[in-house]
């Protein structure tokens, strides 16, 4: 039986509740889909520290502590250190983040297990306030994921699934300052945020992923020239992809009304025809919302209202709540959403 899967957004929330009740949880997922900053933005919220640990790469005794000889020459304890050392030491609400669980070997796996259940070592035990999260793919995503051992799982409080999601995504990205033609792109070409990996054992090529798309958005902002562009792009999300990007890329920077032109003068702005060029301006014009322009934006959101694009208008309309609220509390704003948003918008 499947895990049951939520987006990236509900994922955090959750994370974020059983940190506070202090019980173990588990995000599975495929590469990319954002698992550790799921963990790290549902800290954040909580205010908690983060103690980050890769079992992967771990011994046993990072879990159980050191062996060390006792004065009297014939006993021996524990000597906690790293990480562990960390989280016994710990005074303040800490999450002890477990990442990629499912490839790190039976051993270090099954060194966990007490800590895990019973919060104590070789006569060390956790303070209250620290609590665990893991993460790990699954064994199909080809990511040297074995398993985690039954014993091991059984003591997280809950197992839940991560799935990409291109308004969390989108979200995401417009806090990120990520370029607004990426965004634009993702919401044109949805079901490239995250691809599937199927390249054969020996491929060298990435894949487009959440992750990857990242690293897309940050070679837009290196202002590359037009051949080192394209390799970064395949670089990042792999050739196809890439191919993409670069061709809405080049339309959208050859044919795009200027976005401040737009605010200057919005009652006689152009309002594009196509659908990729429409999410490119919205996407623009929210980027540059502000309390003292906001206005000038929202009458040329009317007029997309007016020409039949509303799903554009209401988008670009959100965005601009969520990346400045406070115009929310200017007239424009209760203008526009009696005259065209509604209630439905607000709830």
């Amino acid at each position: 039986m499947a895990t049951v899967s939520i987006r990236p957004q509900q994922a955090a929330n959750l994370v974020g509740r059983y940190i506070d009740a202090r019980i173990p949880v588990l995000l599975t997922g495929a590469p990319g889909v954002g698992k550790s900053s799921i963990v790290e933005q549902a800290a954040k919220a909580a205010g908690y520290d983060v103690i980050l640990s890769h079992p992967v790469v771990a011994d046993p005794t990072d879990a159980k502590g050191l062996p060390w000889p006792g004065k009297d020459g014939e006993s021996a304890t524990f000597l906690p250190f790293g990480d562990l050392a960390r989280a016994i030491k710990a005074t303040t609400p800490t999450v002890w983040f477990l990442d990629d669980l499912g490839q790190a070997s039976p051993a270090v796996q099954a060194s966990f297990m007490q800590l895990l259940l019973a919060r104590k070592v070789n006569g060390h035990a956790l303070p209250g306030c620290v609590t665990f999260v893991a993460a790990t793919n699954r064994r199909s995503d080809r990511a040297g994921v074995s398993g985690i051992l039954s014993p091991v799982i059984s003591r997280f409080g809950a197992v839940v699934g991560v799935e990409t999601s291109v308004d969390d995504w989108c979200e995401w990205a417009l806090g990120a300052d990520m370029p607004p033609e990426l965004i634009s792109f993702i919401r044109f070409r949805p079901n490239l945020l995250h691809l599937q990996d199927t390249r054969k054992a020996d491929d060298m090529e990435n894949f487009p992923c959440p992750r990857t798309w990242e690293y897309a958005g940050k070679a837009i902002q290196l202002g590359l020239a037009e051949d080192l562009e394209f390799a970064a792009f395949a670089g990042a999300v792999g050739e196809g992809a890439a191919i993409e990007l670069r061709g809405f890329l080049t339309m959208v920077r050859s044919k795009l009304p200027n976005p401040d032109s737009i605010i200057l003068d919005p009652d006689n702005a152009p309002i594009p025809g196509r659908p990729d060029l429409l999410w490119a301006v919205t996407t623009a014009l929210a980027k540059r919302a502000s309390d003292t322009n906001c206005g000038r934006i929202f009458r040329y959101a009317e007029r997309l209202f007016d020409d039949g694009k509303s799903e554009f208008a209401v988008m670009m309309v959100k965005d601009i709540n969520r990346l400045t609220p406070s115009v929310r509390d200017t007239q424009d704003w209760t203008r526009l959403v009696l005259t065209n948003l509604g209630k439905s918008f607000l709830a």
